[in-house]
């Protein structure tokens, strides 16, 4: 068998064809990513099945309180919102005052807004302030932000969750570079220790697996909160 087709790996040409089955994209979507685009946002949004995955997840725990931790331009923020059950909300997490600008509008424009509390400033700031709220715990956590404080990030995922919350870590094998131990690079080393935690921490029973498709080679990290 071909490891390419028409000129893209072969994992790139399964992951359209998936994607194009079952998290075929509409007009909002589409306007989000060109959004992103045309205001010079990153390209690191989740994948259109990575998007899907994350809305399966809601569907699945009916989870009412979300937490996200990394909202860039509200592309993976929608996938969530759509499906969350009535009542549901989304915390969301932003550094860039820009990139939650892009977010909100976005969000407005495909009638989500409503559902995200959009929180602007460092993250490791808001965190502490979300623990004194009253709120309640969150029923699930999507880390997507830099990955230096991923440690930090996941210790402050278990505090704010309940025994049966979700937490999910994307992006951790790091182009494959995840497993040089020696590698200097902070979100390599910020990531490890995060992976480490997650398999060690008797809170949590986690799993990690890579994945290839159009991000190339990716993985996420995936635990519940059994105590």
């Amino acid at each position: 068998m071909s490891r390419r087709q028409s000129g893209k790996p072969l994992w790139t040409a399964v992951d359209q064809y998936l994607g194009d089955l079952f998290a075929a994209h509409d007009e909002h979507l589409e306007a989000a990513l060109k959004a992103n685009r045309k205001a010079g946002l990153p390209a690191i949004d989740v994948s259109p099945l990575q998007g899907k995955f994350l809305q399966f997840l809601i569907h699945v725990t009916q989870a009412k309180r979300v937490l996200e931790i990394g909202l860039l331009g509200g592309y993976s923020t929608m996938w969530m919102a759509r499906a969350l059950p009535r009542g549901g909300r989304i915390v969301s997490l932003e550094f860039s005052q820009r990139h939650a600008d892009v977010a909100s509008a976005n969000l407005k424009r495909a009638g989500l807004l409503k559902k995200v509390d959009i929180r602007v400033g460092p993250a490791l700031e808001n965190l502490p302030l979300l623990a004194k709220e009253r709120g309640g715990k969150f029923d699930l956590i999507f880390i997507d932000a830099d990955k230096d404080n991923n440690p930090h990030y996941l210790e402050w995922a278990i505090k704010l969750a309940r025994r049966g919350s979700i937490i999910v870590v994307d992006n951790v094998a790091r182009h494959g570079q995840i497993i040089e131990a020696k590698n200097p690079a902070g979100d390599i080393q910020g990531t490890r220790r995060c992976l480490k935690l997650m398999a060690s921490d008797p809170r949590l029973s986690a799993f990690a697996m890579q994945t290839v498709g159009l991000k190339g080679l990716d993985g996420f990290a995936a635990a519940v909160v059994i105590r």
